[in-house]
């Protein structure tokens, strides 16, 4: 009777450790906002980047907000891209996590499922050919048709897993080739563009950057990848279920075709939507789950929300320093991440250390 009472206290402050990293790593989150926010080709420093938003929040309080240069800066440009990067963050974050609970692989986020390639194939026809499958939002053309082929991606290794049965196996290869085969035919369309300012078009996007943020495009993109998120930590006892094996989800009722075609949906639909905006942004959605399994372990109740927070952080830390590490000039946000993502990549396939999935 006292083991069991022991084993309970120690399990509700293992929860609490969690809880407290989370919390801890929010704090951080703040101090990157701040820093992003304040810092950049226009620095008008924390205090005045502060009091012009603080003064638009609360107008009644009698709080300086600057020069009108400084608030044109901040809430017209600075605010909203540096919303968009955490924002972006969180959702490739929350689906990286999903997507390897649910397949069981370490190595594995919504991109495996083609989603960025053919995202960047849609991108290529508008930019080169001005070809859209939906073309009555022409300022938004390259948004939609991104949208809409990242989406076309899931749904065809969706159906084409269902004819073998969907397991981790059939998705994870599925969608190797549909993401190969996007990434042919952007090839192709470079290769045969007119010009080579429209190729220079498709390259950068496929680089990924935060420097086309505006609060319309946010307002679009909030709802959709909060939504997912929410969902998707709604399913994180069913994944944690998953983690323990067919027999285990079965015994417990637990449809585990239906959890992964519920987190297949989720996890591309809010990377759909965020490079949709932004261009492909890789590793975020890799390494953030994996830095979060190290601090908090394999519990999804805690890793999804664990790796929401630390998503943001490090894409909004990388937008930073993208703006930064050559100032006036920036580079794309996606050229970051990879630098930092690929040792990262490395590392874990070289480690040794198990991974612990239950």
């Amino acid at each position: 009777m006292s083991s069991a009472i022991n084993y309970k206290l120690l399990r509700d402050k293992s929860n609490r450790n969690k809880i407290l990293i989370i919390i801890g790593l929010f704090i951080l989150l703040i101090l990157v906002f701040i820093i992003s926010i304040s810092f950049g080709a226009a620095s008008p420093g924390i205090n005045e980047a502060l009091s012009c938003i603080v003064s638009r929040i609360f107008p009644s309080l009698e709080i300086n907000p600057g020069s009108n240069g400084t608030q044109t800066i901040i809430m017209n440009f600075r605010l909203p891209r540096v919303l968009l990067s955490l924002i972006a963050g969180a959702g490739l974050a929350a689906s990286g996590a999903a997507m390897q609970g649910v397949l069981k692989n370490p190595l594995v986020s919504s991109y495996v499922l083609g989603v960025s390639s053919a995202a960047g194939f849609g991108a290529a026809l508008a930019i080169v050919f001005g070809i859209g499958v939906v073309s009555y939002f022409e300022g938004y053309l390259v948004m939609l048709n991104a949208f809409i082929f990242s989406l076309l991606a899931m749904v065809i290794v969706y159906f084409i897993s269902r004819l073998r049965g969907i397991t981790s196996e059939t998705v994870i290869l599925t969608g190797l080739a549909v993401s190969y085969f996007f990434s042919a035919m952007s090839s192709l369309i470079q290769y045969l563009a007119p010009e080579s300012e429209a190729v220079r078009g498709v390259v950068f996007w496929l680089m990924g950057s935060f420097n086309t943020a505006t609060w319309d495009k946010l307002l679009i993109i909030f709802p959709i990848v909060m939504i997912s998120i929410i969902l998707m930590i709604q399913q994180s006892w069913n994944i944690n279920v998953l983690s323990m094996g067919e027999s285990v989800a079965v015994s417990l009722g637990v449809n585990s075709n239906q959890v992964l075609a519920i987190i297949m949906i989720l996890g591309s639909l809010a990377t759909a939507a965020i490079i949709s905006f932004t261009g492909v942004i890789g590793f975020i959605g890799l390494v953030s789950p994996h830095l979060a399994r190290m601090m908090i372990g394999c519990d999804h109740r805690f890793l999804i929300p664990c790796s929401v927070v630390l998503g943001s952080v490090l894409l909004g830390a990388s937008d930073t320093i993208s703006r930064l590490i050559f100032v006036p000039s920036e580079i794309p946000v996606g050229v970051v991440t990879s630098l930092v993502g690929v040792p990262f990549f490395v590392y874990m396939l070289l480690s040794k250390r198990r991974q612990n999935w239950s």
